[in-house]
């Protein structure tokens, strides 16, 4: 297993977390690449994990956490990491140590930087980025928020730990109309989707559905509302792992203005 940097030939799969196989990507209206664009000039940094045949199989994206989702200093923050674990494309490379390896790699690049610590969200339930893997590797609980846990590796003692943002806005339903907003980082091509789907949904009801899309990649916008992927509906937060399809939100946003008689 070799780790290498993010070339440019790799970054349209990067863009689509290595599923070049996949059309669902398509859909999220190039959000991914514009974010990659715009946050590798403020330090985002790109790993890549290589199998012995020469394939691409996994991942890490992580930068300055003064440009993350998250409450810290002097730490780096990982975004994701993401082994491919699919039939399609290049086959299950996961519990091959591939995941290790670039979690590694993303270390000590980070202590070379001058971080004082490397930051991580991890989910508490067995999920896409369990907490419980980044702790079997010298992680410590740092933060909770509901299922999710922000978990650090402290590289110096005078290393302050991270913390998640507080919830700083409550959206409400429409005065007279159906409200959907969205608020989009940018960094996470799942997320997009369910931005683009739900801007497209509510634009399927004129005069009745208003679309309101905030982006939170810029961090004084994050720290303004507290939230970095979110959707609501009528006020109402829907759920949005794995992404809602299409027909799914447009349903949900119908029934709701059918139900204030707006159709």
């Amino acid at each position: 297993m070799e780790v290498i940097d993010l070339g440019e030939e790799q970054v349209g799969s990067y863009c689509k977390c290595l599923e070049d196989w996949s059309e669902e990507f398509d859909d999220e209206g190039g959000r991914k690449r514009a974010w990659y664009e715009k946050s590798r000039a403020l330090g985002l940094r790109v790993k890549l994990a290589k199998d012995s045949d020469g394939a691409i199989v996994g991942m890490i994206q992580y930068a300055p956490a003064a440009m993350a989702p998250v409450l810290a200093e002097d730490l780096y923050y990982v975004y994701c990491v993401w082994v491919h674990g699919y039939k399609e494309g290049v086959g299950n490379r996961q519990r091959r140590g591939a995941g290790a390896a670039l979690l590694g790699a993303a270390e000590e690049d980070a202590r070379e930087l001058g971080a004082k610590g490397l930051a991580a969200w991890g989910l508490r339930l067995p999920f896409f980025m369990r907490s419980a893997w980044f702790k079997k590797r010298g992680y410590e609980v740092a933060d909770r928020e509901g299922m999710a846990e922000l978990v650090w590796k402290r590289f110096s003692p005078e290393a302050e730990p991270p913390r998640f943002a507080e919830r700083k806005v409550r959206p409400e339903p429409g005065r007279d109309r159906v409200r959907v907003e969205a608020y989009s980082n940018g960094w996470c091509p799942a997320q997009n989707l369910v931005f683009e789907r739900a801007k497209r949904a509510a634009a399927a009801y004129p005069g009745a559905v208003d679309f309101v899309g905030v982006e939170t990649a810029d961090k004084a916008v994050f720290l303004a509302t507290g939230l970095s992927d979110a959707l609501f509906i009528d006020g109402r937060e829907e759920r949005t792992g794995p992404p809602p399809s299409y027909e799914r939100l447009r349903r949900r946003i119908e029934k709701r203005a059918r139900k204030r008689r707006l159709l």
